[in-house]
């Protein structure tokens, strides 16, 4: 089934070549289905890269699934560009009101600093905490490269079996 996806976003003709469907927001607006929404907090650094790769994982997905990408507000992206940032994603104070049925947040690579300071550290434990009243499914977080550690050391009980 096809994702959703901002119109313009790079990673849509790399995803093309591959035959992966993807609607732009306009065509997906038309048809009577409620997809998935999923907001995608990506810390990567090559955010293009990761999109596409995060993308083609979502679109195996029998569902239509829509996507907002999100940011955190302190933190410069130091390898894309802001014209990308800017087009493509909103600060989580924009998206703070919305719903989602998922939340993928990506790892970073920040393994050699304490994460308490890394810049968006506060930020991240918020948009982690507002996940419990906006996100259905907040337990059930996907998270990469650094993304367990960050979650056990923002909610410890979160690998305690119950």
């Amino acid at each position: 089934m096809p994702i959703n996806i901002l119109n313009g976003l790079p990673a849509k003709e790399i995803l093309e070549s591959e035959k992966i469907f993807a609607l732009e927001e306009d065509v997906a607006r038309k048809q009577d289905i409620r997809p998935l929404r999923i907001a995608i907090l990506n810390l990567m650094p090559k955010k293009i890269e990761t999109e596409t790769q995060i993308l083609r994982l979502i679109s195996k997905s029998p569902l239509q699934v829509d996507i907002d990408f999100m940011k955190v507000s302190n933190h410069v992206s130091k390898n894309t560009s802001a014209d990308h940032l800017l087009k493509f994603y909103d600060d989580f104070s924009m998206l703070k009101e919305n719903h989602y049925d998922g939340l993928i947040i990506t790892g970073a690579p920040v393994e050699h600093l304490e994460y308490e300071d890394v810049d968006y550290w506060q930020e991240l434990c918020t948009i982690m905490e507002w996940s419990k009243s906006h996100v259905l499914f907040h337990r059930a977080y996907l998270l990469g490269c650094a993304g367990r550690l960050i979650l056990s050391l923002w909610d410890p009980k979160a690998f305690t079996s119950t």
